[in-house]
């Protein structure tokens, strides 16, 4: 129970249906040196402690945040260290919640782990587990569980999975659960509301260097590449042509610390491309080693492109999608999709 609304109601939906529940937050990270301001953790456990108190089932903090340090944060610091753009949301998915918190769960008897996360989980004949995009199409949250594996899903819950949100904040008001109205997190998912670039300043200091063309020419300066990703046009503090066009980021050279900008055009070297290598692949039931049509969405909130998947090593494949794709990014999370079933996923290497 993260103090959300969409945990409350998992766990209002599975009493209802009689199960026996109790609710447990994951502390991951405080934040009593306060150098990220004010940051919702406390009010997060008041409000997710409130809505067990309401439910009358027992409420226990679970505190992973050595854990999370080394499985999430340091993958994470590492990655923008790298110059690369990491998920932590998809990682915080596989290595916490239906990672070290299931071992715990199962250790101390329990059967599964139940979240709020909008998708699906449904059985086949054969005895293994699917997981589905959720009902409500804008709040669909499969792409982050892309990683999971058949163990994992096998022992998850996915309680919300089949409402629209705006029921589940009906649910929530009719039972009268103070987080009914509570604004969704839009923030890291260790940190609630914190800024992903005010993370990385308090822990990477700046770099500034070179915002330059691919011709070489210098037209600005950059606080440290790892603040930037591939497409990016905010915040470059870079003027427009007389065609009123933006730059976006094509490329971040880490061995001379530039920052490549270009025009936003379908040619733009660096910005669209069709084919990729994917690294880390993973398998939420079944996977396939040779030569696959399906589906994949290169980013969360993506729509689902038609691609050609090639195995080409034991945790390797390489993908073609059959339309130009904007800024695919290495360190980025691809989820595999046959329709509204999540076949598995992995991280972009690279990209031509």
């Amino acid at each position: 129970m993260s103090g959300g609304v969409d945990s409350s109601v998992a766990a209002l939906i599975l009493q209802r249906n009689g199960f026996g529940i109790e609710g447990a937050y994951i502390k991951n990270w405080t934040n009593e040196e306060n150098i990220f301001g004010d940051c919702p953790w406390e009010q997060d456990i008041a409000d997710a402690r409130a809505v067990a108190n309401a439910l009358n089932i027992p409420f226990r903090i679970v505190n992973l945040m050595r854990e999370y340090r080394a499985r999430v944060v340091d993958y994470l610091l590492k990655g923008y260290r790298d110059g690369i753009t990491p998920n932590p949301d998809v990682m915080c998915n596989r290595e916490m919640k239906f990672g070290v918190f299931l071992e715990l769960a199962l250790a101390g008897g329990f059967d599964a782990v139940a979240t709020g996360h909008y998708a699906r989980r449904v059985q086949r004949t054969d005895g293994t587990w699917d997981i589905l995009e959720g009902v409500d199409k804008g709040k669909d949250q499969s792409y982050f569980l892309a990683l999971l594996q058949q163990y994992q899903i096998a022992a998850a819950r996915f309680p919300v999975g089949g409402f629209q949100k705006h029921e589940v904040r009906e649910l929530a008001s009719e039972s009268r659960l103070i987080t009914a109205k509570k604004k969704d997190s839009q923030g890291i998912c260790f940190i609630g509301q914190v800024k992903m670039i005010n993370f990385l300043r308090a822990f990477l200091p700046d770099q500034p260097g070179r915002i330059i063309t691919r011709e070489g020419k210098i037209v600005g300066e950059h606080s440290g590449i790892h603040l930037y990703t591939l497409g990016q046009r905010r915040g470059l503090k870079v003027p427009s042509n007389t065609l009123n066009e933006a730059y976006v980021v094509v490329e971040k050279r880490t061995a001379t610390n530039e920052l490549v900008v270009a025009f936003d055009r379908s040619d733009t070297e660096g910005l669209y491309a069709r084919r990729c290598r994917i690294g880390n692949l993973s398998f939420t039931n079944r996977s396939f080693a040779g030569i696959a049509e399906i589906s994949a969405k290169p980013r969360y909130r993506a729509k689902a492109a038609a691609v050609r998947f090639e195995r080409s090593g034991e945790t390797t494949a390489e993908l073609e999608f059959g339309a130009l794709q904007r800024a695919l990014t290495p360190g980025q999370i691809c989820a595999f999709y046959d329709g509204e079933t999540l076949l598995g996923g992995g991280i972009f290497e690279e990209i031509w």
